[in-house]
This record gives structure tokens, sequence and C-alpha cells, in this order.
């Protein structure tokens, strides 16, 4: 059983907050969820996260975090889905687990006709030679927090201040760069319900709420 909470656009911090307690206040019994949101512009650097792939200070706020990989920037027309899931009570590893949320993101641009694809050595859903979604995630107690951005209709613009994920010069790409945009809340039923799909979760249509 997976809980949805579709909340709107909040601030990066409040949720990363509540992202944590969650994870370590739930315990065996505790339903996953997927929360499926959009962040005010803001950039956040990985645990391991090195300052040189910031090449220039904006106005944009930068937040250090405790999800793995490099910097990255999440910004309004992004979904976001972070995926509080219990490896250990699934018996799930955390590669395959990274590689269930990738083919999660590639179903969903192949019913749009769009062909995705992963790569084994860099995390991420790749069109051609471009990055349209990032994955980082944190590992506590045997439950992830943090998860996926999917690129949909956002101004990239920022990405170009930044190596992306710590990869110099990887381009970043959209949805809408392939097709007319759907609204923006269709998309994250739509990913959100691939990712279920990936998994092996199902959602009861009474617990479909949002977090306050």
């Amino acid at each position: 059983m997976v809980n949805i909470q579709y909340l709107g656009r909040k601030e990066f911090l409040d949720i990363w907050q509540k992202m944590h307690d969650f994870t370590v206040q739930r315990n065996q019994h505790t339903p996953d969820e997927l929360w499926v949101l959009e962040h005010p512009p803001v950039f956040t650097q990985g645990q391991a996260g090195k300052p040189e792939h910031i090449l220039n200070a904006s106005h944009i706020p930068i937040v250090s975090t405790d999800r793995g990989g490099q910097v990255t920037y999440h910004g309004p027309g992004q979904i976001i889905i972070y995926v509080l899931f219990d490896l250990k009570r699934a018996n799930i590893g955390v590669r395959q687990f990274v590689s269930r949320l990738e083919n999660g993101v590639i179903e969903f641009l192949a019913s749009y006709g769009i062909k995705a694809r992963n790569d084994c050595s860099r995390p991420g859903v790749y069109v051609g030679e471009e990055k349209i979604a990032s994955i980082g995630l944190r590992i506590k107690k045997g439950c992830s927090f943090h998860g996926l951005s999917f690129n949909a209709d956002m101004d990239l613009s920022p990405f170009r201040d930044i190596n992306p994920c710590g990869y110099q010069a990887l381009k970043m790409t959209q949805l809408k760069a392939f097709i007319p945009i759907v609204e923006l809340k269709t998309l994250q039923q739509q990913l959100a319900g691939c990712i279920q799909n990936q998994l092996h979760l199902r959602s009861d249509p009474e617990i479909i709420s949002q977090l306050q």
C-alpha cells in the first residue's frame, strides 16, 4: 500500500525536514508514500557535493542536503517525486531501486512516444545525450527519502550556472521540447502512476491527500 500526497508548490527546506521526520518515526508497518510537488527555485547540493560544480553564484539559494549525488536545480514546472519507501521490507537493493525509478520515468516518456534510456555510469534518465530526470536518495534505517526530479515545462537556464549532477557540459532537456505541454497536474498523476507500477505498489483512493 502506498499513500500519495499531492502537495502543490512547497519550500525545499520544509519538505526536507518533513521527509527526515517521517523516515525517523516510521516503523515496519508504516505504509510507503510518494510526495508529488514542485519547489520554488533552489539549488540543492548532495552530501558529498563539490563546490566547484557551482559555476556562477546567483540570487537562487544553495542548500546543502543529506542526499547522494552532486548539485542540481529545482524550480517551477519541474515534477518532484519524493519516494519514502521501505527497501528492507520489500527486500530490494539500492541499485535495483534506482533502476526501477528510472524505468518508471522511461515508461512515462514511452507513453508519449518518446524513447528514453538510463545510463549505468550516470544515474538518471536521458533522451539522446540530454538529461531529463535526475535521481538522488538517502537511505536511513533501510528506508529511502528524497527521490527524483523530472523536467516538464520549466526555465532550464539555471542549469547553466552549475555542472548538473557533477557532469561538466551536461545538457538538460524537458518534456516541453518534445510534445505540446500537458497540464502539470495530469503529468504528475501519470508519472506517479508509472513509479507505482515499477515499485509494484497499489494506492487507496481514500488515502490520496495533501500533507499539511
